[in-house]
């Protein structure tokens, strides 16, 4: 169970995360129609498309990374 702290902390930072993540998108649909003239459905395709995409690419450098620094300290 966690504490009351720990559950306060875990909520502030689902929280931030969740604002941060929609004001990403916000901005990303400001900024592609801005400079490409893209329409609002096109910029916000990439939007939503673009931080999934990146979020795979992480997941994979992040796991690649792990094993190369564990596999460097054994």
């Amino acid at each position: 169970m966690l504490s009351r702290i720990q559950y306060y902390v875990t909520i502030d930072s689902l929280l931030l995360t969740a604002i941060y993540t929609l004001g990403h998108m916000i901005i990303a649909i400001i900024c592609v129609m801005a400079i490409t003239g893209a329409t609002l459905e096109l910029a916000m395709a990439d939007a939503f498309i673009e931080p999934i995409i990146n979020g795979v690419w992480f997941f994979i450098l992040h796991s690649a990374w792990k094993r190369f620094s564990l596999g460097k300290s054994a």
